[in-house]
């Protein structure tokens, strides 16, 4: 049996000088994900997302792949994302390139994470 290479990606971002509007807003960014999820080519299995009081969202799109994942300051135009596939059939650099977009930040710093590199394929730490 041939070992992974590695189990997944985790795209870690964080978007900077987004419109506070857009971070406030509960039913858009739930829209948003999903459709990112969508265009990844993952398949969406449920949602959660909360409104804080008195701004800012959290929310997680649970898909078959892994999950999308945001929690957003909007006071500071900021939003934190987490983008995790597994398998090959999913691009999570997809639904960045999306999120970025409808997003709109200033500033973008990213960075992706091979998971499970080589699993089985060396020994493990204890």
């Amino acid at each position: 049996m041939k070992e992974a290479r590695e189990l997944g990606r985790h795209i870690i971002a964080e978007f900077m000088g987004c419109p506070q509007e857009v971070l406030d807003d509960l039913e858009l960014l739930k829209k948003v994900l999903i459709e990112a999820a969508n265009r990844s080519g993952s398949q969406v299995v449920t949602d959660t997302f909360f409104k804080f009081k008195p701004q800012g969202v959290s929310g997680v799109v649970v898909i078959k792949e892994s999950h999308i994942s945001i929690h957003t300051w909007p006071e500071y135009g900021y939003a934190a994302v987490d983008i995790f596939t597994c398998g090959s059939t999913a691009d999570p650099w997809k639904a960045y390139e999306f999120l970025k977009e409808k997003l709109n930040p200033s500033h973008v710093s990213v960075l992706e994470v091979r998971r499970g590199v080589d699993v089985g394929g060396r020994k493990q730490r204890q």
